[in-house]
């Protein structure tokens, strides 16, 4: 069985989607009505901009989601997922791929998401950081010993995780990861603490725009971040969308359920190729792929 899956923010480059607006008269439409819903152009930015211009958040998430789902389509009737699962903001390129939502509704929320996040990024100083080389377990214990707001916000494979909190008690928690043998617990250059309690101002101000945003049931399971499990019920997919926000990104466990669900190819839909190299240290018997 095949598994499609998109990936989030961090993926993008100069130059990501040029092909198809080029080549492919359905994207090129598509990039189009990007530019005029987004009320910039987009397109500009990701094809001719600087590394600068793509690592704004109102750029980077709707040009890595137009991207994402832009090449779903252009494979046509060949695009036949048995399952997709998306990476934070890929969940919502795997919901518009799947049918759940229409690519207009999707870059409306997308766009929504991002503004809000970095709202709330400058309601508090936050951030997050990379551990390398620890059990989940470990990281979550000390996280749980640590003043303040700290917690796990990425599990992407076994001994890797992304903590994200408050700045103090992420240096204290980095402090205690070191001193616990983890080989790395570096803070990594993002605007905010993401998936944690600090993006509580944008799940309640995003809240509102997934609950009016029509969901239709998808063509196949999606796999979401808050469980990992398979949904194809609107008012979960909702639910669950809206909560992704303040809670952790399961990857670890959603790869293992897609595997455990069938799934023997794992196909990476968008720019970069972060998501194959996770799936293969998740489980090396699968096989993977990617376009981007």
């Amino acid at each position: 069985m095949k598994a499609y899956v998109f990936p989030g923010q961090g993926a993008q480059f100069v130059g990501m989607g040029k092909d198809l607006y080029d080549n492919n008269a359905q994207a090129h439409e598509l990039f189009e009505q990007a530019n005029d819903i987004l009320g910039f152009r987009i397109t500009d930015l990701m094809h001719a901009g600087t590394d600068e211009d793509l690592r704004q958040t109102k750029v980077t998430q709707p040009a890595i989601f137009i991207h994402s789902v832009l090449l779903a389509k252009s494979l046509g009737d060949d695009f036949k997922p048995d399952m997709v699962a998306g990476h934070s903001l890929g969940e919502f390129s795997a919901l518009v791929a799947a049918g759940a939502m229409s690519f207009a509704d999707g870059l409306k929320l997308v766009s929504a998401r991002a503004q809000a996040m970095q709202r709330a990024c400058e309601l508090k100083p936050s951030t997050m950081a990379a551990v390398l080389a620890l059990p989940d377990e470990t990281v979550e214990s000390i996280c749980a010993e640590v003043p303040g707001v700290v917690v796990c916000a990425n599990y992407n494979c076994p001994g890797q995780l992304v903590i994200s909190g408050e700045i103090e008690a992420i240096d204290a928690a980095c402090e205690r990861l070191l001193a616990a043998g983890a080989k790395r617990a570096l803070k990594l250059k993002v605007g905010g603490a993401f998936h944690s309690p600090c993006m509580e101002p944008a799940r309640a101000e995003l809240a509102e725009a997934i609950a009016a945003t029509e969901i239709h049931t998808p063509v196949c399971p999606v796999f979401q971040n808050v469980d990992a499990l398979p949904h194809t019920d609107p008012a979960e997919i909702k639910a669950n969308l809206i909560a992704q926000l303040t809670a952790p990104v399961r990857w670890t466990q959603t790869v293992r359920n897609m595997i455990a669900a069938g799934a023997t190819e794992f196909v990476e839909l968008g720019p970069g190729k972060v998501l194959q190299g996770l799936v293969a240290k998740i489980d090396r018997n699968v096989a993977v792929s990617g376009m981007q």
